[in-house]
């Protein structure tokens, strides 16, 4: 059971991915409102990006390590809200990562790694807050997504795999929670003027792939590479503003 908030107490905000690319862009903003207590989070390698962009721990702003995919650390973080600020109002689950491979070149660890991140472990998190939610009859979950979550394209097959999971929970969750006033959304940007945007991994069969024109799917990471690089020079949304549509959603009533 979450701690009882006093009244007029700031809500609560816990953000993943928070140290880089659009995650930090959402947190520069929230922090611009000043009108929330803000978990960020990071991967423990990665808390010191916070330090370098000019965030610190403060009153009501509270940094922690946690890793989306290891159980301890998920709940680690949502008891901590729980036990001392009245349990989470607001889970905006940001981290994923992009993994680009044709179906043939994805081994079974790289399938299930993409989707702990994009999909299993955004929904655990989201298992994990619910419970106060529920007690206190309101709360907001809102899961970043993409445009590749309603389309898929050659070399994106798991991307996209954990994108549609991702979209598919989300609306089940949505019908699921609404009794208790708790509201579900889904942000589906397409391709962001980012340098962050652009750093996708590779399977391990995929990088002695991709270069080699002798390969069977050679013309599929052709292709690829040069359609998304002919696409970014003409992308027009910047994280700015695709942070500024999730708070957006974020805030509105309903």
């Amino acid at each position: 059971m979450a701690r009882q908030r006093p009244d007029g107490e700031r809500p609560v905000v816990l953000l993943t991915g928070a140290s880089t690319g659009l995650g930090l862009v959402i947190a520069r903003q929230l922090l611009a409102r000043d009108r929330y207590r803000l978990i960020l989070t990071a991967r423990r390698e990665s808390l010191g990006r916070f330090a370098a962009s000019g965030i610190h721990e403060s009153r009501h702003v509270h940094l922690r390590p946690l890793d989306v995919t290891l159980p301890a650390e998920r709940e680690a973080v949502v008891a901590e809200a729980d036990a001392h600020w009245g349990g989470v109002d607001v889970l905006v689950n940001n981290a994923g990562v992009a993994y680009r491979a044709v179906v043939e070149h994805v081994r079974d660890d790289e399938r299930f790694a993409q989707l702990d991140i994009n999909f299993l472990s955004p929904m655990e998190l989201a298992r994990l807050c619910l419970p106060s939610m529920r007690e206190k009859r309101a709360g907001r979950i809102l899961n970043v997504s993409s445009v590749g979550g309603m389309m898929a394209m050659p070399t994106m097959s798991i991307y996209s795999a954990s994108k549609f999971a991702l979209e598919g929970a989300t609306e089940a969750l949505w019908y699921e929670v609404r009794p208790w006033n708790i509201h579900v959304s889904l942000v589906e940007p397409g391709f962001i003027n980012s340098s962050s945007f652009q750093n996708v991994r590779f399977t391990e069969l995929a990088k002695e792939a991709r270069d080699r024109p002798d390969v069977p799917y050679a013309a599929h990471y052709h292709f690829m590479g040069f359609f998304i690089e002919r696409v970014m020079q003409r992308v027009k949304a910047t994280p700015e503003r695709v942070a500024r549509k999730v708070l957006k959603t974020m805030e509105r009533r309903r």
